[in-house]
């Protein structure tokens, strides 16, 4: 499997380095031209290939949105068509806010398959992942399954949260937001928030 990572901030080279390790073949790509990224990416995930947004997601099986949130308007729709992504963005909307984040994002990128997940570790804390229980959320199941996969073999202890509106659980304000949670707390917490 091809994995996309679209960022290379802080967040993005570390899953790009935590799927290195598990094997996948990585594309990372930053918002300007490749060239721009390439030393950074040689030097926190080397092995890592360092090309432009668009071929990264057009040979992708995963894509990973590792962007800032003000950024992710100036994606390109049409080029996530049919893929699996992760959303592990993050914005701090208004509380009343409609949507949440990745049911924004699924609402944009229309025939995606969305996931919530990674958004609420923090970049520091994902290195190492062994055993690190993380929520996902979705409303696909085959996508669901693959980003489920995806985590595992990356070392986390993926825990499912529910369809994509559930994201709002993994969100900033939530109190799984930024805490290392066990499964069980995860678990619990989930089931508190649907009786």
């Amino acid at each position: 499997m091809k994995i996309a990572v679209l960022g290379a901030g802080h967040v993005g080279p570390v899953i790009a380095r935590l799927a290195l390790a598990a094997g996948y073949e990585v594309a990372i790509a930053g918002s300007g031209d490749p060239s721009r990224i390439e030393m950074i990416t040689d030097f926190l995930a080397p092995g890592a290939v360092a090309t432009s947004a668009a071929d990264a997601v057009a040979d992708a099986d995963l894509v990973v949105l590792a962007i800032p949130w003000h950024r992710f308007g100036s994606v390109e729709p049409a080029t996530f068509a049919g893929k699996v992504v992760i959303d592990s963005m993050n914005h701090w909307p208004p509380a009343e806010a409609p949507l949440g984040t990745s049911e924004e994002v699924a609402a944009r990128l229309v025939g995606a398959h969305v996931v919530k997940t990674l958004n609420h570790v923090a970049y520091q804390d994902m290195e190492p992942a062994a055993g690190r229980a993380v929520g996902y959320a979705g409303d696909a199941p085959a996508a669901l399954g693959a980003v489920a996969d995806f985590l595992a073999r990356l070392g986390f202890d993926p825990v499912p949260v529910g369809p994509l509106t559930a994201g709002r659980l993994l969100e900033p304000g939530s109190p799984l937001f930024g805490v290392a949670a066990t499964r069980q707390e995860f678990e619990n917490f989930v089931k508190e928030q649907q009786s």
